[in-house]
C-alpha cells in the first residue's frame, strides 16, 4: 500500500498526461497537418492562386494575346497575337499561328477543338495555360499563370484555434429520390448539383439541418454562418464529410471548413450556399477571412 501511494504521488508530481489529453494533442496535430497541406495546395503550380483571368466568350471569333488589340489581353510574356478562340453553337475551337508556340494537351497545334471534349483540353503557352470553363449557361476561357501577381503576393491563411467540440456527429437522412439543387454563383449564374439526402447535427449548442451535395463519394457542404458577417468570408465556406456509414452516421468537422477560391482571387467563381446551409449560429472554427493581397 505504501509503495502504491508513493507511485501515485510520483505520477501526480511528474504530470503524466492523461489518455484524453494525448488524444486531444493527436487530434490537434492532425488538423494542423491538414491545414498546412491545404495552404500548400492553394499555393501550388496548379492551385487557385495561379488563376489569372476569366474571359467570357462571345459567339464567333475572340482573339487573344498580349497586344491591346486583342479581345482577351494577356501578360507580356505571351505573344502579341497568340491566336483566336471561336465559339460556334456551343463548340469552342482554337486557331493559332504555325510557330509551335500554342500547345494543346502536349502537342503543338494550329487548330484544335477545346470544348466539348472527352477529356478537359488544356492549351499552354509557356507559363500560361487555358481551358474552357462553364459558368451556368455561359462558356468562358479560364487562364492560369504560374507567374501570377496574386500568387507572388499571397501571405498566409488565418484560422480559428483547433477546437474538438466542433467535430460533431451528424445523422444522414436520404431523400425519397435524389434532388436537384440549384444555387447562384457570385457572378449570378446558376450552378446545378445533386443531393441524395440531408444531415442533422448539433453545433455550438444549436441543432441544424444541412443540405450536402454529392462530390464523388463525399458530402460537400456549401455553407455560411453568423461569423460570415465579421470574421469569415462573407460569401461561403466549403466543408467536406465522409459518406455516411451503414447506420447513416457521418462526422462533420468544422475545424476543416475553408474558404472558396473567390476569397483570394477575383478571377474565380464560387457557388453561394443554398438556403438550408445559411446557418443561424456562430461557428467559430475553421478558416477565417483572408486579409492579404487579392482579398475581396
Amino acid at each position: 500500500m505504501q509503495i502504491r501511494t508513493r507511485l501515485l504521488l510520483l505520477v501526480a508530481l511528474v504530470g503524466v498526461p492523461s489518455l484524453s489529453a494525448v488524444r486531444a494533442n493527436d487530434y490537434e496535430d492532425e488538423i494542423e497537418a491538414w491545414r498546412i497541406e491545404r495552404e500548400a495546395t492553394l499555393k501550388a503550380d496548379d492551385g487557385w492562386l495561379t488563376v489569372s483571368a476569366l474571359f467570357f466568350l462571345r459567339e464567333g471569333p475572340n482573339s487573344f494575346g498580349s497586344s491591346q488589340r486583342n479581345d482577351f489581353v494577356l501578360p507580356d510574356h505571351v505573344p502579341a497575337e497568340a491566336g483566336v478562340f471561336t465559339l460556334r453553337d456551343g463548340q469552342v475551337m482554337v486557331h493559332a499561328p504555325a510557330d509551335g508556340a500554342v500547345i494543346v494537351n502536349g502537342e503543338p497545334v494550329t487548330a484544335a477543338q477545346l470544348y466539348p471534349s472527352d477529356n478537359e483540353a488544356t492549351l499552354t503557352i509557356g507559363s500560361v495555360s487555358f481551358w474552357v470553363h462553364v459558368s451556368g449557361d455561359r462558356l468562358a476561357i479560364r487562364v492560369r499563370d504560374t507567374e501570377s501577381e496574386i500568387r507572388k503576393r499571397f501571405t498566409t491563411l488565418d484560422w480559428y484555434p483547433v477546437d474538438q467540440r466542433y467535430q460533431v456527429r451528424g445523422k444522414f437522412t436520404p431523400h425519397a429520390e435524389p434532388i436537384t439543387v440549384k444555387t447562384m454563383n457570385i457572378l449570378g449564374d446558376i450552378e446545378t448539383y445533386t443531393s441524395t439526402g440531408y444531415v442533422t447535427l448539433t453545433v455550438a449548442g444549436t441543432q441544424v439541418r444541412m443540405l450536402p451535395v454529392n462530390s464523388d463519394r463525399r458530402l460537400w457542404f456549401i455553407m455560411r454562418d453568423l461569423t460570415s458577417s465579421d470574421e469569415t468570408y462573407s460569401a461561403a465556406r466549403f466543408l467536406y464529410a465522409d459518406a455516411p456509414d451503414a447506420d447513416g452516421w457521418t462526422t462533420v468537422d468544422f475545424n476543416k471548413a475553408y474558404n472558396p477560391p473567390c476569397a483570394f482571387n477575383p478571377h474565380t467563381t464560387c457557388p453561394l450556399p443554398p438556403p438550408d446551409n445559411r446557418l443561424d449560429v456562430r461557428i467559430e472554427a475553421g478558416e477565417k477571412n483572408y486579409s492579404g493581397p487579392g482579398a475581396h
